[in-house]
């Protein structure tokens, strides 16, 4: 991929527990980005669905990358309202990386509405700023776990997201690797191998859509 195929963006990435403790995807992110040219604000929070992003919540971990500063927070995270993040960062690309944590991989029913309520709520504060958005869906896990991670649910999920995201466009995250490709270090969370592999997969997915390459500068 050629240097500079973000140039000019200024994103504003929010995530789960993903981008939220150390070894995880948020520094491998945030170097692909900015290597890229994008200017990042990168906030990870822990356990946090897209309804939680609709107001302050707090989390039992989290992390902030801002200037190619890292701050990993313990039990002080919280999330924030998107309308206050955008406002504050006025960036030119959201991008939301989230699926995992509303998956409900340990229940048998898929609480759909929820979800839906939160999607949907998330997607129609960013739109009302008219800032761009981009969804990264989750990535293939191995069966099992502590978060009972399946994949007959990502798959179920990430379609699910596909659907509903809009007028953010979606990037599925299941096109990058084949099933338990990526090894795991509880069933969710990659080693970081997987966190480098999914990292660039996002980069080069995001620098491909036409939407985002029209935003540079």
């Amino acid at each position: 991929m050629a240097a500079g195929t973000l140039a000019g963006i200024a994103m504003l990435v929010l995530g789960e527990s993903h981008l939220s403790l150390p070894g995880y995807l948020m520094n491998p992110l945030y170097e692909d980005l900015t290597t890229q040219g994008a200017t990042v604000h990168a906030i990870g929070a822990c356990g946090a669905t897209a309804g939680d992003w609709l107001k302050t919540v707090e989390v039992p971990c989290g992390a902030d990358r801002f200037k190619g500063e890292t701050v990993f927070k313990g039990r002080a995270a919280t999330t924030s309202p998107i309308k206050e993040l955008i406002a504050k960062d006025k960036p030119n690309l959201v991008v939301i990386i989230l699926g995992d944590t509303m998956a409900s991989y340990d229940n048998e029913t898929f609480p759909r509405a929820w979800a839906w309520q939160g999607i949907t709520g998330l997607t129609k504060e960013i739109a009302a700023t008219q800032t761009p958005c981009v969804w990264v869906g989750p990535a293939w896990g191995t069966p099992g776990g502590k978060y009972f991670k399946n994949d007959k649910r990502v798959e179920f999920m990430a379609g699910f997201l596909e659907k509903n995201v809009a007028p953010c466009q979606f990037i599925d995250s299941l096109k990058f690797s084949k099933p338990g490709q990526w090894a795991t270090v509880d069933g969710q969370h990659f080693n970081q191998a997987g966190y480098q592999a999914w990292s660039a997969n996002i980069t080069k997915a995001l620098a491909a859509l036409p939407m985002v390459q029209g935003l540079k500068k």
